[in-house]
């Protein structure tokens, strides 16, 4: 099948590790292709509950303490080995729990812009990308009413490049909000709106940038909602969408 080859790299293509002609080429398929998008979209859900579940379980304190009884050094003659061993293993915690917090905060991070991306991948990769259609502003805004906690203002797109395609309902780390997709010289761009305050503590800098991602993105603070606005267009076009948002309020 001419999928085929297409279909050999899909999880080499979610997970970003593609170059950035690849990930062009496997855009432009995914949108044209059902059958691919539809995997693409199985494959995401897939990734999406096996992270959602590793999270879910860890072991208790007693599996903790039958697993250090069961290494724990018996022999007297390692004693000496066994205290240099403790004393490097001290150290190694104590530097390990002053990163810890800079560490979980990075973490906490890189996880929300790979949701987001997982969420704007999916949009693409979907036979239905909105769920309420239209160009128009005031027929996409009131469409969230009573649908999210919070209300949020579009921008007009008037004399710009951009194109309101519709938006739906997103969820990020079960919270509810906004999404809308917006097209600019045949690329995609969605933008995100959730409560600052319903987001992880990390949430809460400025600024800030995921450590590996193939798509360009933008996200600020303002007037208590977390805007994310990510795609394949350029910096420039993802800037541009940006400031017409940050011009609403």
């Amino acid at each position: 099948m001419v999928c085929e080859s297409w279909k050999s790299k899909l999880d080499t293509y979610l997970d970003g590790e593609v170059s950035e002609q690849e990930m062009r080429g496997f855009d432009a398929h995914v949108k044209d292709c059902s059958s691919c998008s539809s995997d693409a979209l199985s494959r995401v859900q897939m990734k999406r509950a096996i992270h959602v579940a590793g999270k879910r379980f860890t072991p208790s304190a007693e599996f903790r303490k039958r697993m250090q009884h069961s290494v724990a050094p018996v022999r007297r003659r390692n004693f000496r080995l066994g205290w240099m061993l403790s004393s490097a293993a001290a150290a190694i915690l104590v530097i390990g729990m002053l990163s810890l917090p800079y560490l979980r905060n990075r973490s906490g991070k890189d996880d929300v812009f790979s949701e987001i991306a997982d969420l704007h991948v999916a949009t693409l990769a979907s036979s239905s990308p909105v769920d309420v259609i239209s160009t128009d502003r005031h027929t996409v805004k009131p469409w969230f009413q009573g649908k999210i906690p919070f209300a949020f203002n579009l921008p007009e797109l008037q004399n710009s490049e951009f194109t309101l395609l519709g938006g739906r309902m997103a969820y990020l780390e079960q919270t509810p909000g906004a999404h809308l997709v917006y097209d600019v010289r045949k690329h995609h761009i969605s933008v995100f709106i959730f409560q600052e305050r319903s987001l992880q503590a990390g949430l809460y800098t400025s600024t800030f940038s995921p450590a590996k991602l193939t798509f360009n993105t933008e996200t600020w603070t303002e007037g208590g909602l977390r805007y994310f606005v990510i795609g394949d267009a350029s910096p420039a076009d993802i800037a541009n969408l940006a400031k017409l948002f940050k011009g609403t309020s």
